[in-house]
């Protein structure tokens, strides 16, 4: 088979012809029908995050959806023609622990797997198993978004424009803040109050609950938006590092806490938010053989909403 081969830091992605996989006891083989090209993988290559992936080479790509062309012993709930998710179940995922999603297949276990409903896109599914569910989780999960709650959205990049619409379905009063003020529409369309191009009028807000899908040094952003005792989830780590007014934090006791990732159940939610039409998300996509370059778009920030790759 085809991949996309992750060999060592620094370097792009190499070509290679890989022998098919073969599952085993619990496991299928997954047909890739589309993979997400995703920030994490760049800084994989960029040797931002120490001790991931597991092991090099490996074939990246944690953002998986495809058709399951094979399976292994004691599996009885999935077969051959399923159209399948995998979703981020442990740590070692594909693209993380094992081959990923770059490749024409990829082995999964049976944990891992979620039916795509009907009306889902095999692009819509890959990135739902993890920009969408990632979302969702800080949202819904870590953010406790419910109707009524105030929301601020730091940042409208793939991640944020899924979360100011998940946000917007849970009910609530949602106010957007990025520097790009041609984004104004996009947060419109999604249901938005309110479109900030000026933190400075975003801070003036008094929100329950702000997330910050940014990163890039905007979680002093953040903590001035919050409202006395509100609660601000940091998701976004655009930059390893950030400034904050730890007076503004402990006076207004303000509830500082990260999230990462998502469960299969946020899997699970986000596919029927997709398939009910509510949820649409910004895609674009290319070929399997414009991944690398792809990802160098997506590192350089030309990409619009969120990058997957679909597979003929």
């Amino acid at each position: 088979m085809r991949a996309w081969y992750f060999v060592e830091v620094g370097k792009p992605l190499e070509s290679v012809e890989l022998p098919d996989p073969v599952p085993g006891a619990g496991e299928v083989v997954v047909d890739v029908r589309a993979a997400g090209l995703c920030h994490t993988d760049i800084s994989f290559m960029d040797g931002d995050v120490p001790g991931m992936p597991t092991h090099v080479p490996i074939v990246l790509g944690h953002e998986v959806a495809g058709v399951i062309s094979a399976v292994g012993n004691a599996v009885t709930s999935f077969a051959i023609g399923d159209e399948v998710g995998l979703a981020p179940v442990g740590h070692f995922g594909p693209g993380v622990g094992r081959d990923g999603g770059y490749a024409e297949k990829v082995l999964a276990t049976v944990e891992e797997l979620v039916p795509v409903p009907q009306h889902v896109t095999v692009a819509q599914a890959a990135a739902a198993t993890d920009s969408g569910a990632t979302s969702y989780h800080a949202v819904h999960v870590v953010g406790e978004v419910r109707k009524g709650t105030r929301v601020g959205i730091v940042g409208l990049g793939g991640l944020g424009q899924i979360g100011a619409r998940v946000a917007v379905l849970e009910g609530a009063e949602v106010h957007v803040t990025d520097v790009r003020p041609e984004l104004e529409p996009v947060a419109t369309s999604l249901g938005a109050a309110g479109f900030y191009a000026d933190a400075a009028d975003f801070t003036a807000l008094g929100l329950d609950v702000v997330i910050d899908f940014a990163g890039m040094d905007t979680t002093r952003t953040a903590i001035a938006a919050a409202r006395p005792g509100g609660r601000v989830v940091q998701i976004g780590s655009g930059r390893p590092e950030a400034t904050i007014s730890v007076v503004d934090l402990v006076v207004r006791s303000i509830q500082l806490v990260g999230s990462l990732g998502a469960t299969k159940d946020d899997v699970v939610a986000v596919y029927e938010m997709l398939n009910s039409g509510k949820l649409d998300p910004i895609i674009t996509t290319v070929g399997f053989d414009d991944i690398p370059a792809g990802l160098e778009r997506l590192r350089r920030g030309e990409s619009e909403g969120r990058a997957v790759a679909v597979l003929d």
